[in-house]
């Protein structure tokens, strides 16, 4: 099929911008969607279509597009002060009321929260915190990281490191040293044959143990994981997961880093994803619907014991030299406060437990159809992973592009999800209705049968 002429932004587009997560060298044949305009959850591009946007942007979007309560938040906190920083002992009020509010729906007690501008720098933030942590307790040996396979924290060095996922490493020199992987805890894919799923957690927790006490519980500072793994591809673990690998690292002094970027703020039909799946975290990292998207923001919440670590270390040194320019920006910080506002008020949570059911049950109605391995879900967020023979779990080969060629099938029926290899993910806004809701499934299985016709026309099913 012989691609269309790139319109004029198209082409001013593929001509000026280096596009993240994209295969680039095939942008000047394919071209580029260009969102010209936003509103609830609905996007438009520049040729005038109209898409569900079924991912909230890229997990954030919470509130949709065009929500006029954060667009006047916005426009009060520009005309008061555009811009000021937190360095030097300077403060804003945007950020101490933001701060506040965080502390206030804390899922534990946190006495600290230092800003960010994404859930990238959040992470990062968290690996520098624990070394600095480690250092004034006088355990110089204690810095180790550990992450799991096919996790997502971001993409600065460090963050791309705690990432665990090939192209996030392959080409960069990642991961860097301190940096471990144990076991991603998904059942369908890495549960070995005749293997009960109860006898998978078994494994996992025992392996996690195995590479601490291999490692030297004394060289390792933390654990970091999202409640449900986001990017990786929607991972729901076991139930009892993180109890059993909470007795692990409490019985070697390793704290618990809490990755709340995607599952944060109701995503999962709880404040807190942590609440979700039985997390007890030490530390958090929050970004993205912390705004609803509407400004770049993201934020490290602290306990008050770790707190009183940086202070002695402070005091040693000098200073806490550590920050970012736009680390608590006065927009971002007002669109913050307004957006968990707003979620209160509006009853976001309750909305999306509300939802949920349904959301489950066209989920398993997609898991009926041929393409369709796993599906999973929780709240509004879930995947379904694309196989070549349901009964064996045998999946295409990656190289011929199936979950992408979904996401196509799915642009041509108004409808955006995100392919993370063969698994689609789905993250509609929050503020989603039923009706909005069924639209984008139903939309969803006109795609998933364009596909089934495409890769029966390919022979792709071929072993």
């Amino acid at each position: 099929m012989a691609n269309a002429p790139l319109s004029n932004w198209q082409t001013r587009d593929v001509e000026s911008v280096l596009h993240p997560y994209t295969p680039i060298h095939k942008l000047k044949q394919t071209g580029t969607m260009v969102i010209e305009r936003g509103k609830g959850v609905y996007v438009y591009d520049s040729e005038g279509r109209g898409y569900i946007e079924g991912m909230s942007g890229l997990w954030c979007a919470g509130l949709g597009f065009g929500d006029e309560e954060m667009i006047e938040a916005a426009t009060e906190q520009l005309r008061i002060l555009p811009y000021y920083h937190l360095f030097g002992s300077k403060g804003t009020e945007s950020s101490i009321e933001l701060a506040e509010k965080l502390k206030e729906i804390a899922p534990v007690p946190i006495s600290k929260v230092f800003f960010t501008s994404s859930g990238s720098e959040a992470n990062d933030t968290q690996v520098k915190f624990a070394w600095y942590m480690n250092n004034a307790l006088g355990r110089p040996k204690k810095k180790k990281i550990i992450s799991r396979i096919k996790a997502y924290h971001g993409v600065t060095v460090m963050s791309a490191s705690l990432t665990g996922l090939p192209y996030n490493h392959i080409g960069w020199d990642l991961p860097v040293d301190r940096v471990l992987h144990t076991d991603c805890p998904h059942y369908y894919r890495f549960g070995k044959d005749g293997e009960s799923e109860a006898e998978f957690l078994a494994r996992i927790v025992q392996s996690l143990r195995d590479l601490i006490e291999r490692e030297g519980p004394d060289t390792i500072a933390a654990f970091i994981a999202e409640p449900v793994m986001g990017a990786g591809g929607v991972m729901i673990p076991p139930e009892g997961y993180y109890p059993a690998i909470q007795d692990v690292l409490d019985e070697h002094d390793i704290i618990m880093i809490d990755d709340e970027v995607i599952t944060g703020f109701g995503r999962t039909g709880n404040w807190w994803g942590c609440q979700t799946v039985g997390m007890t975290p030490t530390t958090i990292s929050v970004a993205k619907q912390l705004t609803s998207a509407y400004a770049p923001l993201g934020a490290v919440m602290v306990p008050e014991d770790i707190y009183q670590a940086y202070v002695d270390h402070s005091q040693q040194i000098g200073t806490l030299g550590h920050g970012f320019t736009y680390g608590g920006h006065p927009l971002g910080c007002a669109l913050g406060v307004k957006a968990i506002e707003i979620y209160q008020k509006r009853n976001i949570v309750g909305h999306v437990r509300q939802l949920a059911p349904t959301f489950a049950s066209r989920m398993k109605r997609i898991g009926d159809h041929p393409l369709v391995g796993e599906v999973v879900a929780v709240g509004l967020v879930g995947a379904a992973e694309l196989v070549a023979d349901k009964t064996t779990k045998r999946s295409f080969d990656p190289k011929k592009g199936v979950g992408a060629q979904l996401a196509k099938f799915l642009e041509g029926h108004g409808a955006i999800l995100r392919a993370l290899g063969d698994r689609i993910a789905l993250c509609p806004p929050m503020v989603i209705t039923e009706a909005e809701l069924n639209e984008l499934f139903d939309r969803f299985e006109l795609a998933l049968d364009d596909t089934e016709a495409w890769v029966a026309k390919e022979s792709l099913r071929a072993a």
